[in-house]
């Protein structure tokens, strides 16, 4: 009897093996269902940044927020079902019934949903049925970054978009302010390496933070010091003009780099003078490993680059939905 339950056991996990291989993400994908879908999201990116530069960041930043949103659930005993990952989560509407990712705290200053619409419908006229949300949100990601400079790849996809947005999974997300120990959890969690850490992380070569975000570094840092240490005198200096301590102008803030709208190692280089803005990031100079590669990638752009697609590669690999959706914002 012992006999028969394990080669039952083993015969249902190499039969979900099989179903979850068969299912994996294929630059092919819609060679023949929609051969033009890249092109038509590219478009609409196009547009986008032309009327505002903020949207590479922007974008970048919602595929990251879509993708670390994951939980499972146990079928029977022997099947996690994925079902949370890039599945465009992120990009559902709040509902009287629900709240949604985008309306959780960590998603609140999130924008440029618009952008998704555009190019959905675009592909929708094209290719009905065929693409989802979240293979949308991928691509245009990708061209946000290739658009503002950096690398471009070729996107896997065949994600499918999935049903459940709550707004209290984004205490998921790390914030800005966690510690080597947390962001290296959250992300080992989710499959992702220490290098993953360090290059995702790079992606704050785009964008702008809010004070709210790095107020804890410029104002009672702790007991002993107002400031923290860690920060350049000077940089500290000028964020604190920016934020006040009791800074009411809610739009305040900074670019997370000195070259906010390009996508380049600024980001690096800047880490490695004490002028970065979240604790996060300082937080990866804690570690003689992350140090280390944070100074191969202020070196050297080609290496953060090449480092920097593998690693969203692998991050956009953590799909789960199930269907594809028709609207990106709601679920009918």
């Amino acid at each position: 009897m012992a006999n028969m339950l394990t080669v039952f056991a083993s015969s249902l996990l190499l039969a979900i093996f099989c179903i979850r291989s068969s299912d994996a993400l294929d630059i092919n994908y819609y060679n023949q269902s929609c051969p033009n879908v890249e092109s038509l999201v590219t478009v609409a990116v196009k547009k986008a940044i032309a009327n505002d530069g903020t949207v590479p960041a922007a974008l970048l930043r919602m595929h990251f927020h879509d993708c670390f949103i994951r939980w499972e659930q146990l079928i029977f005993l022997f099947w996690f079902d994925d079902v949370k990952g890039c599945d465009g989560s992120v990009l559902l509407n709040s509902t009287q019934q629900n709240s949604a990712e985008k309306d959780g705290p960590p998603n609140i200053s999130l924008h440029a949903f618009y952008v998704i619409d555009r190019a959905k419908t675009a592909v929708e006229s094209s290719c009905p049925g065929v693409v989802s949300c979240a293979d949308i949100l991928a691509l245009a990601a990708r061209d946000a970054v290739a658009l503002s400079g950096g690398p471009n790849w070729k996107v896997p996809v065949g994600r499918k978009d999935g049903r459940i947005s709550k707004a209290s999974d984004t205490i998921q997300l790390p914030p800005p302010t966690a510690n080597f120990s947390q962001l290296r959890l959250s992300f080992a969690q989710r499959g992702l390496s220490i290098a993953d850490l360090v290059a995702l992380s790079g992606g704050h070569t785009l964008g702008f933070a809010h004070c709210s975000s790095f107020q804890n570094r410029i104002h009672n840092f702790n007991q002993s010091a107002d400031v923290d240490p860690s920060l350049s005198s000077s940089f500290a200096v000028g964020l604190r003009k920016i934020c006040p301590a009791h800074n009411k102008v809610r739009s305040a803030g900074a670019g997370l780099d000195s070259t906010a709208t390009i996508f380049d190692n600024a980001y690096f280089k800047l880490l490695l003078q004490g002028k970065s803005l979240f604790s996060s990031d300082q937080a990866l100079l804690t570690n003689p490993r992350t140090k280390q590669l944070i100074t191969q990638f202020a070196s050297s752009q080609a290496k953060f680059n090449a480092e920097f697609v593998k690693s969203m590669v692998k991050m956009g690999s953590l799909k789960g939905g199930k269907e594809v959706r028709l609207d990106c914002r709601s679920v009918r």
